[in-house]
C-alpha cells in the first residue's frame, strides 16, 4: 500500500483532472493522488489520511475558491501539519496573498495557470528533493 499522498484543491473538476492525469503520467504509482473541490473536503481527506497513516508530501491548491482562499486554506494546513510542503495553483492571485501564504505558510512556490506538466514535475521534484 501507497503510505504517501499528493493532494489537489480546486473548485474546478477539469483542473483536478489535469493535475491528476499530469501526476499519473510523471509519478505513475510512486504516490497516491487524491483530489478535493473545496477547502472543506480537502480538510476531510487530509483526516482520513492521516487517520490511515497515510502522509501528504505535498498540497497544491487553487488560490480562487468559494468559501475559502487557497492561501488561507495553505496558513490552516501549515500551522496543524507544518511538514507539508504547499503549492498555490493561480491564475488570479494578487501578490499580497502569495506573500502571505510565503510567510504563513511556508509556501513552497505559486504555480501559475496555465501550467505546464513539465513545471509540475520540477516543482514536485525540487520539493522532495
Amino acid at each position: 500500500m501507497l503510505n504517501t499522498a499528493i493532494l489537489c484543491v480546486d473548485d474546478e473538476k477539469v483542473i483536478l483532472e489535469s493535475l491528476k492525469e499530469q501526476l499519473k503520467r510523471r509519478f505513475g504509482n510512486q504516490y497516491l493522488y487524491e483530489v478535493a473541490e473545496s477547502a472543506e473536503e480537502a480538510w476531510e481527506i487530509i483526516e482520513e489520511l492521516y487517520e490511515e497513516d497515510i502522509k501528504i508530501m505535498l498540497i497544491v491548491s487553487d488560490w480562487l475558491m468559494p468559501d475559502m482562499k487557497g492561501d488561507e486554506f495553505l496558513i490552516q494546513v501549515h500551522h496543524k501539519y507544518p511538514e507539508i510542503i504547499t503549492v498555490m495553483l493561480t491564475g488570479q492571485a494578487d501578490e499580497a496573498a502569495i506573500n502571505r501564504a510565503k510567510e504563513n505558510a511556508n509556501l513552497y512556490c505559486c504555480l501559475r495557470k496555465p501550467w505546464s506538466e513539465d513545471e509540475l514535475a520540477k516543482i514536485i521534484n525540487c520539493s522532495v528533493g
